[in-house]
């Protein structure tokens, strides 16, 4: 299976990028690849419309280290591992999101696709969050 750590590099103090990047209040900001519109909360999940659909989302708890991970519950009960982390970097933050390529996308043209669909994906909401950050 596939990983890809996809990165962008923030002219910001990297704890700020982790605070806003964490809020899930900034998401439809940033990452349209998952917040699509209004979100709600239920216990500790955020439920929110994605353009996959109605998703369930659960972060890593508030930490002083810009770990973001979040599990996504796709509409089909299926959850998704997301890691994401803010790290110090010279100058300011780097942003590292790990994507999984999905079982057997190495011997299937259409998941092979997605996937790459998935990182371009990721990739603009990278740069959204940089572009927010930066002004």
């Amino acid at each position: 299976m596939e990983s890809r750590h996809l990165s962008v590099v923030i002219r910001r103090d990297w704890r700020e990028v982790a605070a806003f990047a964490g809020d899930p209040e900034h998401l439809p900001e940033w990452a349209a690849g998952l917040a699509a519109g209004e979100l709600r909360r239920e216990g500790d999940d955020l439920v929110m419309a994605s353009p996959m659909g109605q998703v369930r989302v659960r972060f890593a708890p508030p930490n002083a280290f810009g770990v973001l991970d979040h599990d996504v519950q796709l509409p089909d009960g299926t959850t998704v591992r997301n890691p994401l982390r803010v790290l110090e970097h010279p100058l300011g933050a780097e942003v590292v999101f790990s994507l999984r390529a999905p079982r057997g996308a190495e011997d299937d043209p259409a998941l092979e696709a997605a996937f790459e669909a998935d990182a371009r994906a990721v990739a603009a909401d990278l740069e959204r969050l940089r572009a927010l950050m930066e002004d």
